[in-house]
């Protein structure tokens, strides 16, 4: 069994227990995972923090009050923007498909009409980048960084 921490575009955030995250998966595919509160299907994982049980012999640790920041103590609107931030690029890449170094390739092709246009993410270097924004391919860096799918766990 797996929770996810789940959220509808309405900021309804709410937990959902699914068999695996496969089952979570085909569950949205058919529209079967719905916000309790408003009843809408476009449901999707919201960030949440890993539940690590510690060691029998390992004392509790205080947690901090606040994220610590280069200039002090993130404000809590900042955390809160980050998480809708997160949020957001989660939604985007639930509907884009995952294409690896091939990035910069595919978006120049779809670009040239070379290929049919999809949603697509990848990696890219900055030089590729660059490159791609020179040419007026519309690209845009994630802001948080996103795991390979086969290296997911």
């Amino acid at each position: 069994m797996i929770v996810f921490d789940l959220a509808c575009p309405a900021g309804h955030r709410f937990e959902g227990w699914f068999a695996s995250s496969e089952d979570f998966s085909r569950q949205q595919q058919r529209a079967l995972v719905t916000c309790p509160q408003c009843g809408s299907a476009d449901v999707a994982k919201a960030p949440m923090a890993p539940a690590v049980p510690r060691k029998g012999n390992q004392r509790a640790e205080v947690p901090a009050p606040a994220q610590p920041m280069a200039s002090g103590v993130m404000p809590p609107e900042a955390a809160a923007m980050l998480g809708k931030l997160a949020q957001l690029q989660a939604e985007v890449l639930r509907d884009s498909r995952w294409v690896g170094k091939d990035f910069a390739q595919q978006s120049r092709e779809m670009h040239y009409g070379e290929r049919e246009t999809e949603v697509i993410h990848g990696q890219a270097t900055l030089e590729q980048a660059r490159d791609l924004l020179e040419e007026g391919v519309p690209v845009l860096p994630l802001p948080f960084p996103v795991a390979p799918p086969d290296e997911l766990n």
